[in-house]
């Protein structure tokens, strides 16, 4: 991308912070992840990807969330308690109660995320806080969503938890 392509975005970004991600990269024709790191620094803090299993296993203690895959054909959503997880095969498995198959449960490929975004923006109206797991390509593999109370008010005990997480996963992004 060049710096004036750059610059572009970050100005797009600054003045509609609430826009779809996978959205605007498919319109500007960039990656989500470019997308994520052109928002206002104040609402993006970038970690590692291998702390992965450390980010799920901390989310799985969160209780209800939303997570959602996001793809140019479909937009999937789960709303309930991420499972724990375990590292095995070559995949970050996120396990169920033995003898349990309901809920979310499947396995992950861990090794492709490059990086964990947390983001804290406005949207639609209302204050959102998100975890976005980045594969290699810059790509969007899914987001875990904090919940919301019964006012859809963002769940304070989960934006602790959220905030706490990415305090000690990530750096504040460079401006």
């Amino acid at each position: 991308m060049s710096s004036t392509q750059s610059a572009d975005l970050k100005a797009y970004m600054a003045d509609n912070p609430g826009a779809v991600i996978e959205d605007v990269a498919r319109e500007r024709n960039v990656t989500p992840r470019a997308v994520i790191e052109a928002m206002p620094p104040t609402m993006v803090r970038i970690g590692a990807g291998s702390q992965f299993a450390a980010a799920m296993q901390d989310i799985a203690q969160w209780g209800e969330v939303t997570l959602i895959v996001h793809t140019v054909d479909a937009i999937f959503e789960f709303t309930g308690a991420i499972p724990a997880g375990e590292v095995g095969r070559g995949y970050f498995n996120l396990m169920q109660p033995k003898g349990s198959n309901k809920g979310l449960h499947g396995h992950l490929r861990h090794e492709r995320c490059d990086a964990i975004a947390f983001v804290e923006r406005p949207f639609m109206g209302k204050s959102s806080a998100f975890v976005a797991f980045i594969n290699v390509d810059g790509g969007i593999m899914f987001k875990v969503f904090v919940g919301r109370d019964e006012t859809r008010a963002l769940r304070g005990d989960q934006l602790k938890r959220f905030q706490s997480l990415a305090d000690s996963l990530a750096s504040a992004k460079a401006a």
